[in-house]
Order: structure tokens, then sequence, then C-alpha cells
């Protein structure tokens, strides 16, 4: 049995500190010079407001500044508060147990140590923020005669304010970084500024916190696994087909249409959660779009090319292949609003190939897009649009920024204490691996995408886009349609995918799940997690709240609903489909080579 380690066992090795000063300050030095360089080079620019933050925070303290009563009663709350804190903390002091003023929100866990509670003095620290963060947002969201964009600025934008002054995020008020600090010396925070040097080198002199272990995983070793065979390819997309587990498969093929915000292997990280994988075990013949990281190149492609080279094109290509005319459809995300606007083009054709659709997390109608929302106005839109004209595309890591804004704390705090204060190295985690794997969006495309469904809300319109040359009425679509949105989804709010879920044509059926845009989809039976809800009533009520006061919930996960709703509409099998026995050409194996390529791993130029 080895001797319990001692106080000198954790003294770090002298030579070891005087190596990583001596690191630490020859990648400073050359980032400084770096940085001096690329600003001489480009001049250094002067700051602009491309997101209007200044302007709706002026607008607000003019409102503000207008109304010194309700600034007085805002202070006078907060100072009652505070008086009520000391008077709780001297009670503790004392040895008197007594009800916290301010307690974290469930789900928040910045404050999970123990001695943010247990301590008298982080206790007391942990709820002056508390409070002081409630007050501050309080006074801000009840500003009166703000317009309603400027509203939203602000209110989203304060929260990033308050969220980054977390006593969590400082090393003095952290009792977990204080720990490691005193156990190991400081060495955690010279490891964390190493991190943190190393982070800004490989964003190109911007920081990168990393998530998770770059080379940790690789697609199609340890995720994106489930084999198959790449069987179409044009410029935007490889079709994979997936090899069968049951000797006989439901007639009709399955196409998923993922987002090419991100990548498929989303549904087919581990083979634990892979819906793909489940769903060829559930008999389906499954085909997935693996779309291009698009290039400057590919810049003037148009989301009506997004339809006709691929999901058309990927329709095409599976009818031919399994000798079908009748296919089953799943968008996710944004895969799901081409999978509405393909719906409608294909039914000013007559053509019905699609016999049902199911739109994961998907917006239709987008009069309520949810704290994205801030991000979109025509001044945003049209700044964009001159920095994707510049370069074709609009660069990954912006749209990923975006997202991992809407839950700052999960997705940007949490991984600056791990590695920054702590520091530690990034946890191998498949799913963050995956949301670090970004993708461009080109030029044409998503300017179209967000001037036409965002600012103007044109897809829920009769004709209100025109998609090849076609006016798109999503109205007209009848086939059957399943709906899974979930209940704490921050970029398809569950309300909001309601609201398109009522402008389809056919008999709709919708499910609410639990947690959010991804953990809630990717939810196999086996978890056991989460639950979700359903209404049996047949028709949608006019509104979302209407229709959750007459809903069910269940335990479990959604796909078991879903299957049992798929099969329902057409249950007739035939005998499993070889992907290297159909009348398509294999190109490639299983994941392909689109879904490769990955942008943090390129060499800069």
């Amino acid at each position: 049995m080895p001797a319990p380690e001692t106080q000198e066992d954790r003294i770090p090795d002298p030579k070891e500190i005087a190596k990583t000063f001596a690191e630490v300050a020859q990648r400073a030095s050359r980032m400084i010079v770096d940085h001096t360089q690329r600003q001489l080079k480009h001049g250094i620019s002067r700051p602009t407001d491309e997101l209007g933050i200044a302007q709706a925070f002026m607008d607000m303290m003019a409102k503000m500044l207008a109304n010194p009563y309700q600034m007085a009663q805002a202070q006078m709350n907060l100072i009652w508060d505070y008086f009520s804190l000391w008077q709780h903390s001297m009670m503790r002091f004392s040895g008197i147990d007594t009800t916290p003023i301010a307690i974290p929100a469930k789900g928040d866990n910045r404050f999970k140590d123990a001695e943010w509670e247990e301590h008298f003095l982080f206790d007391f620290i942990k709820q002056s923020y508390l409070i002081t963060a409630r007050h501050i947002h309080d006074t801000v969201s009840k500003v009166e005669g703000l317009p309603d964009n400027a509203k939203k600025k602000v209110n989203f934008f304060t929260r990033q304010f308050i969220d980054a002054l977390s006593p969590s995020n400082f090393a003095i008020t952290n009792p977990e970084v204080l720990r490691e600090t005193l156990n190991s010396h400081g060495q955690n925070l010279l490891n964390g500024f190493n991190n943190l040097l190393r982070d800004i080198e490989d964003g190109d002199g911007q920081l990168r916190v990393k998530m998770a272990d770059p080379n940790a995983f690789e697609v199609g070793r340890n995720v994106g696994t489930t084999p198959g065979k790449v069987v179409f390819q044009n410029d935007l997309i490889q079709l994979l087909q997936f090899n069968p587990t049951t000797k006989e498969v439901l007639k009709r093929p399955l196409l998923i249409i993922p987002p090419w915000i991100n990548k498929y292997y989303i549904l087919d990280l581990r083979q634990s959660n892979s819906f793909i994988k489940w769903a060829t075990g559930q008999g389906h013949t499954v085909f997935v779009i693996s779309w291009v990281n698009p290039d400057a190149k590919l810049a003037l492609k148009g989301f009506d090319d997004y339809m006709t080279e691929g999901s058309l094109a990927a329709l095409d290509a599976v009818c031919k292949q399994t000798g079908e005319q009748e296919v089953n459809l799943i968008g996710y995300c944004l895969g799901g609003t081409l999978l509405g606007a393909t719906l409608g083009y294909l039914a000013s054709k007559k053509d019905q190939r699609i016999a049902s659709a199911t739109f994961f997390v998907a917006l239709l109608d987008f009069s309520a897009p949810g704290e994205l929302g801030v991000f979109i106005d025509e001044q945003q839109v049209t700044s964009l649009e001159k920095k994707m004209e510049e370069r074709g595309f609009l660069e990954g890591s912006e749209m990923a920024g975006t997202f991992n804004m809407l839950r700052s704390n999960d997705l940007i705090w949490s991984f600056v204490v791990n590695n920054y204060l702590m520091g530690k190295q990034p946890f191998p985690f498949d799913l963050l691996y995956w949301n670090s794997d970004s993708t461009r969006m080109p030029y044409k495309m998503h300017s179209f995408y967000l001037r036409n469904m965002y600012l103007k809300n044109l897809l829920k319109e009769p004709g209100g886009i025109e998609l090849n040359g076609v006016p798109i009425d999503i109205g007209k679509v009848k086939v059957p349609s399943y709906f899974i949105s979930t209940m704490e989804d921050h970029i398809a709010p569950w309300k909001s995918t309601y609201l398109g879920a009522r402008s389809l044509g056919g008999r709709v059926r919708y499910v609410l799940g639990g947690s959010g845009h991804i953990a809630g989809i990717v939810n196999p039976p086996s978890a056991n997690k989460y639950g979700y809800w359903t209404n049996e009533t047949g028709v949608l009520p006019e509104t979302a709240e209407a229709w959750f006061e007459g809903s069910t919930q269940h335990e479990g996960s959604w796909w078991a609903d879903w299957q049992q709703w798929i099969t329902a509409l057409a249950g007739a099998k035939v005998p499993a489909r070889d992907p290297a026995k159909g009348k398509l050409k294999v190109l490639d194996d299983a994941p392909g080579s689109f879904v490769k390529l990955r942008l943090d791993t390129q060499i800069k130029t």
C-alpha cells in the first residue's frame, strides 16, 4: 500500500516552475509582437457599434433618468435587501440557522461547491451577487418607453454583463479555485495562463475558449461511426446510406436533412445515443445529407440551391437508389425550415413523394424567434452582409459564439473557470467536440435566410418567398407531420415552433420534450431521461399555452412515440437494403469526406 501524500509531495518542482514561467513569458512576448504587427499592417480600427448595443443602452439611460422616482425606489429596494442579507449573515455568524435571502436558480451550477453554502464568507459573497444581479436586471427590464428591439438588447446584454461578473469567475472569490491554488502552490494559475495563450494562438489572435480536446475524437473513429456508404455527391452534399441491422425494413426509406449550421453526426455520436443507429434498428433504411463546409467558391449558392441541390437532389437519389416513390423525411433545426420550404415547393408541383415530414426543433414561423432575435435587425444584417460579401461566407466561429452566448454560464464561463482558473484541460465530451466543429454559411444563402425568414417572416405567408421560380405556400402542405420541440430550447423556442406547426395544412402531431435544443433531441430510450408531453385531442389549439394545458406528460424518450406514429402511417416491410447493391454507385465509406473538414484544425495562413 503506497504511503499517503504529504505536503512536501505536493510542492511543485522548482525546475518545472521555472520552465513554465519561461514558456509563458516567451509565448506572451511572441503574441504581443504578433498583435502589434497585425495592428500596424491593418491599421488600428476605430470602435464600432454594429450590434446597436451602445445606442440601446443610451436610450435606456435617458428613459431611466427621466423617471427619478422609479430610480430611487429601485435603490431603496436594493438597500433593504442588503440590510436583510447583513442581518442574515450576522445570525449565521452567531450560529443561528436562518433562511437565505437569495438562492441560485435551479440548474445554476456556478455555486454547486459546498463552500458556497457552508462557509459564512462565501455564502455572503454568493447572496450579495445574486441580490445585486436580480436588482440590476429588474431595474433595466422595467424601464418604460423603450422600443421593443432596444429593450431586448438591453435585457440580453445586461444579463451577459451580470454573468461575466459572477464571483465564480474570479480566482479570489471562487472557493474551488482557491483550494486548488493553495494545494498546487499556484501551478493551476500558471497552467491556466498557458491554456489561455494557447487558445489565443489557436484563434489567430482572438480568444476561442476550448470546450473539448479536438484530438480526443475523430469522425469515423469514435464518433460518426455507424457503417454505411456515400451513394451520391454534388457541390453541396454527400448522401449517406447506412447499413441495415434488421432482416426486413420499412418499405418507405427515411431521409434526414440536418442543419448546415452544424454537422450531421450530432445524430450519430456514440452507438448508445445515435439516433441514426437506433433508427436502423427500428427497421428504417436511413439516409442522411452531409453538407459541405463551404468556402468563398460557393459564395453565390442561394437558399434555392440548398433546396434543389440539397433536399430535392437527395430525394431524387433516395428514390433512385431504393426504387421507391414514397419517402419519410426528417428536418433538424434549419434543416426543418428547408424541409418546410421543400414541401411547399413540391405541393405546387403536385409531387407527392414525401409521405411524411418530421420536424426536429424547427421554425417555420419566425414571429417570435426568442433571444436570437437580439442579433437580427436591419442594422446588424446589413453589417453582416458586408462582411460576408468580402469573404464569401460567414465564419463558423461567429455563429457558434452567438449560440454560446444564449447559455453563457454553461457554454462560456464554466470553461473559463475550468481551463484558465483551475488550469485543467477540457473534458473529452463528444457532444462538446461536435459543438466546437463549426461550419461556414455561404453569403447569398445566409443573407436570404436572415432577411426573408427572420426579418420579414415570409415563409409562413402564401407566396411570401419564391424558390427556383416557384412561389412557396406551406399552407398547401397536406402530408402528415410530426413536430418535436423541447421545453428549454433557446434557439428554436417551443412556443415559436408551435406557431409553425399550425401553419401547415395537413394533420400535425405536436410533441414537447424535456431539456434543450440538443440534449432534448439526442435522448435515446435507454437513457430514460427528460420525458415528453403529448396532447391527444387531434387538433392544435390556437395557442401553445392551451395545447400545454391539455397535454399529458410521459416518462422516457419521445423516440418511441415517433416510431409508433411513423409506422402507423404505413408499416409495410421489404427485405433489407444493402447500400452497396442499390442503383447508385458507391463513392466512399461513411461518414464520407465532407464531414471531416474541421475548421479549428486547419493550418492558418
